[in-house]
């Protein structure tokens, strides 16, 4: 009896065996129009972890900003109060003598924008102009974090772009400057509007009829940026956001800026530090930000990078150094709780700017069904962008089965595409899954192949 339950049992199973096999043929075919040389990772588990599709599933990947699939859960992991105001990651300012010192903890949401209404640094200005009219040095503190502005891995040429500014935990207007680009007449240079904290060598021209093209680049530590490339006659005003390499410098330059504007007098030097803080006199503001889950969902939607970076740091910060190698630790406890292998990933950064992370799908996917099984879980779930609905997956998916029901971080680096999350199958039923493409020729990418392959594995489901 028991032998013919067996057979039954293996009779039954083998029509869902065989449509398995054809199913990832079918993908591995559709993974296969991709530019030559292309090198794809994916899994696919349903509910029960049981894998439907599988290729590469153990081999390691460059994960690009998927890397933030780990910083933000890890933040979710181990940071209390996520969704009370930010009161431990607050600026503040001091009076030290006649010197004021405005003091960074690691917040990536300070503002000195006009309008600003919350978590301004207007209002730290607004304390000192209530005590003085007259101060000597501005200095901004950004020794709450080791000083490690750059993550190790990250592409040099980045640095002078708003993807690679500078981590410091003095951070102000996400470390990024916004330069306006406004054409001026055919064969001349473009008129521009900027802050003044940089220098600008504007060899840009105007092209009658042309298309708009403009670059920006500079050395590490040089205030003078050059601008070429052309701007068409009839284009709107354009704006090329540069990165920062000293931000409490910067932060303190424009605080300073604010201090005048209330007919405070600043008769010293404008300077920075990023040595550890020491013993100094009490506070005489300090803001309270908002929640830091609000800042999640700003990680996960649009990809922010320096937001990544700092959060990591605070997550070090909470019993460690704030270094990223102390961040990176609480991460291989988390992976290690979520049983995933610790030869499935390699992390030196929180943003995924660096070209050493690793990970496997395989990995990915064990990790994912942990977070799903977490008391948060679907908090967190709810700060991924949706496929043809919002953040960086609003323009994929569109209009496709899968519109509105794939929940999933994106990634991308040159020749570097990746995403992993949630979907739901055609017949509802739900799915975890990663998908990696490394080594993508040229300056092409996979995104078609991968999305074309995950359609394929829901409409199946």
């Amino acid at each position: 009896m028991k032998r013919a339950l067996a057979l039954l049992a293996l009779t039954l199973a083998a029509p869902l065996s065989a449509q398995q096999t054809n199913l990832q043929r079918q993908v591995e075919a559709t993974l296969a129009q991709a530019p030559a040389g292309t090198r794809f990772g994916l899994v696919v588990a349903d509910a029960s972890g049981r894998e439907i599709v599988a290729v590469n599933a153990d081999q390691r990947f460059i994960p690009a900003s998927n890397t933030k699939i780990v910083t933000t859960a890890l933040a979710y992991a181990t940071l209390a109060e996520l969704d009370a105001p930010d009161a431990a990651g607050g600026a503040s300012v001091r009076l030290d003598g006649r010197d004021v010192v405005l003091t960074g903890r690691g917040d990536a949401r300070l503002s000195s924008a006009p309008g600003c209404v919350t978590d301004c640094l207007a209002q730290l200005a607004d304390a000192i102009a209530a005590q003085t009219r007259q101060v000597r040095d501005v200095t901004g503190d950004a020794g709450w974090f080791p000083d490690e502005r750059w993550p190790l891995g990250m592409s040099w040429n980045n640095i002078p772009t708003r993807s690679g500014t500078a981590v410091a935990a003095l951070s102000l207007d996400d470390n990024e400057l916004a330069l306006e680009v406004m054409p001026g007449k055919p064969g001349a240079a473009p008129v521009l509007r900027h802050l003044g904290y940089v220098e600008i060598d504007n060899r840009a021209v105007t092209a009658a009829g042309g298309k708009t093209d403009l670059t920006i680049d500079r050395l590490p530590f040089e205030r003078r940026v050059r601008l070429t490339g052309t701007i068409a006659a009839d284009a709107p005003p354009q704006i090329v956001r540069m990165g920062i390499d000293d931000p409490a410098h910067y932060a303190a330059w424009r605080f300073a800026a604010l201090l005048r504007e209330r007919r405070v007098k600043v008769t010293g030097k404008i300077g920075s530090r990023y040595d550890p803080p020491s013993r100094a006199p009490g506070e005489l503001a300090r803001l309270a930000p908002p929640p830091l889950a609000e800042d999640i969902r700003t990680i996960n939607k649009v990809s922010q990078n320096l937001h990544a970076e700092l959060l990591l740091r605070r997550v070090s910060r909470a019993t460690g150094t704030g270094s990223a190698a102390d961040g990176i630790r609480q991460a291989e406890a988390m992976f290690a709780k979520a049983g995933v292998p610790r030869t499935a990933w390699d992390l030196s950064d929180g943003s995924g700017m660096s070209a050493y992370n690793r990970v496997a799908p395989r990995g990915m996917v064990m990790l994912l069904r942990w977070i799903a099984a977490q008391p948060w879980g679907a908090a967190w779930r709810e700060t991924l962008p949706v496929g043809g609905i919002d953040g960086t997956l609003a323009r994929r998916f569109k209009g496709t089965s899968l519109e509105g029901r794939i929940f999933a971080k994106t990634g991308s680096l040159t020749g570097t595409n990746a995403l992993a999350g949630y979907l739901l199958g055609k017949s509802g039923r739900p799915l975890t899954f990663a998908a990696y493409a490394n080594d993508v020729p040229g300056s092409g990418n996979a995104t078609a192949q991968m999305d074309a392959a995950l359609l394929a594995v829901a409409d199946a489901n």
